[in-house]
């Protein structure tokens, strides 16, 4: 990769509602463009709704073309405060040559941390899940800590885009670009070893379910998502905040703590909480593993998890009375109902989620071997047959050869011989696979898909337009490409041209200061969110 591309990761983080401090000293507050807290004392309503105050510019702008104005919340409204933050930005953005851009960077990296953060705890500053029995001994029926550690030590609750609730794929890519900062920062340190915590709990309680609600004890009300949903495995709604199988939900649970341990080396997470969450992981594994049509009678059988949801749009239900299209038996590939953009499969084994998985599987296995705990390698060791297995059936199953690239990998296929030759903008993707780990930039099916990716005759998803270009999705529609798709386009290459083009077209385009999700190609004034996570959240570092 070239210089460019090495920091180029870090622009991503957006930025999405805050957290309000309940009582918080200030010094003055002005309910104009100028976010400035006011003098004395005040409580939840003194901080500006984020998700309002990102809609408009405010001062002061930076001094390029651009004229791009300074979004983050006042220092008293941000959710978590962190000096290793601060000073990356100053030391980034003191050795940028674009103000512009500049200012971009000093927008989104921290917004994770000034926006997001609606709820931790360090596991021991009071915010602690508290330990009683006094309702196990009044009624012993209660079972509120039947599973010693549940929800004990740091937790840390993320939420996603406007949603008061947490996306295991989301959270865990909010706070990548922060794992280095983990041995450097312990306020960083326990605010990432939280959030390992709290999704272990929410793998735990839903495995298949990929959006959660707020802890129970972090004083964060409910919120429903206003669907009329039927879904098996049941979930209670008062914990689970959506129900969409997505394998790389999981993959990505595996992700934030291989990222810790990668960095850190602490294996403060192995816990009673995290091994149980890993094997059920494992469970989910063996159950998707399973063909639609038994091997040996040829009878048809019940997949453990169906969705249907009352709706018009046919990207937000399964279909087959929610089971989905058919999968062949003996690929060695996972089934995932969903993808990434939370649209439908509409062939099962979704191959940039298998290749995710079996990445991070292999990762899993190699932290699992060095603590010589017995049980811990035979985690290992399942960890690596699956991780094994999955990568072989990819190889297998999800390269076909493609008439002007030769040999491609697939979207998504069946096991059949269908295969769905396109790429959606949503991480994890095709064109992410180098920076997930499963492939180098430079495998030659990977640089055959690569192209055809980036080119309208053989991606659906690719759009041109007068002002905007790059990869879109069924999700928002046919007019607007994401500029995710374009800073992953730059990651995955060594053209510093090309990588200026990106860049260029990603920041001509943020024109409020902070990377949309998707904007019309033809029209860059026309966009879908002015902060949203989708514009950012599913991207690693180069």
């Amino acid at each position: 990769m070239t210089r460019t591309t090495s920091w180029l990761s870090l622009i991503l983080p957006l930025s999405i509602p805050l957290l309000r401090p309940a009582v918080v000293e200030a010094s003055e507050l002005k309910w104009d463009m100028d976010q400035v807290p006011i003098k004395g004392k005040f409580d939840e309503t003194a901080c500006p709704d984020y998700a309002s105050y990102a809609t408009y510019p405010h001062r002061p702008y930076s001094e390029g073309p651009l004229s791009l104005p300074f979004q983050r919340p006042h220092v008293r409204c941000r959710t978590f405060q962190s000096d290793a933050i601060e000073k990356v930005i100053k030391d980034v953005t003191s050795r940028m040559k674009n103000p512009d851009l500049a200012r971009l960077f000093e927008n989104t990296f921290p917004s994770t941390t000034d926006t997001t953060v609606k709820f931790h705890t360090n596991g021991r500053d009071g915010k602690e899940k508290k330990k009683t029995v006094t309702d196990i001994d009044d009624d012993p029926w209660i079972s509120t800590y039947e599973d010693p550690g549940k929800w004990e030590g740091p937790q840390s609750f993320i939420i996603t885009g406007d949603i008061l609730a947490e996306w295991l794929r989301d959270s865990t890519n909010q706070l990548k670009p922060y794992q280095k900062l983990a041995t450097k920062d312990k306020a960083i340190f326990h605010l990432i070893l939280g959030a390992i915590n709290t999704q272990s709990e929410y793998v735990i309680e839903s495995p298949y379910c990929n959006a959660f609600q707020p802890p129970p004890h972090s004083g964060l009300p409910v919120s429903l998502n206003g669907q009329d949903d039927t879904v098996h495995p049941a979930f209670d709604p008062s914990f689970v905040f959506e129900c969409k199988y997505e394998l790389d939900s999981l993959a990505h649970f595996l992700a934030l703590t291989n990222a810790f341990y990668a960095h850190t080396k602490s294996t403060d997470f192995l816990n009673t909480r995290w091994y149980k969450a890993l094997d059920s992981v494992f469970e989910v594994l063996e159950a998707q593993s399973k063909s639609t049509f038994d091997p040996e009678t040829g009878s048809y059988r019940r997949n453990q998890y169906t969705f249907q949801r009352r709706t018009d749009t046919g990207t937000e239900t399964l279909n087959l009375g929610g089971i989905g299209n058919p999968l062949n038996n003996g690929t060695g590939l996972i089934r995932s109902a969903f993808r990434p953009s939370d649209d439908a499969t509409i062939f099962g084994f979704f191959i940039p989620a298998n290749a995710q998985m079996a990445t991070e599987l292999k990762r899993t296995a190699a932290m699992l071997r060095t603590t010589g705990n017995k049980k811990d390698a035979t985690r290992a060791e399942t960890a690596e047959a699956w991780s094994k297995t999955i990568t072989e059936g990819i190889w297998e199953h999800g390269v076909v050869h493609h008439r002007k690239y030769g040999e491609v990998f697939a979207y998504e296929v069946d096991g059949y011989g269908s295969a769905l030759m396109m790429d959606d903008a949503n991480y994890p993707s095709l064109l992410a696979l180098p920076l997930m780990g499963f492939v180098s930039v430079d495998d030659t099916t990977y640089q055959n898909t690569r192209k055809m990716l980036l080119e309208k005759n053989s991606n659906p998803y690719y759009l041109e337009g007068r002002e905007f270009m790059g990869i879109g999705g069924p999700h928002i529609g046919l007019q607007n490409a994401w500029p995710m798709s374009l800073l992953v386009q730059a990651q995955t290459s060594d053209d510093d041209d090309e990588i200026m083009k990106c860049l260029n077209l990603v920041l001509n385009a943020s024109k409020l200061g902070l990377i949309h999700e998707s904007i019309d190609v033809n029209w860059s004034h026309s966009y879908t969110r002015e902060y949203s996570s989708r514009s950012w959240r599913d991207v690693h570092e180069a």
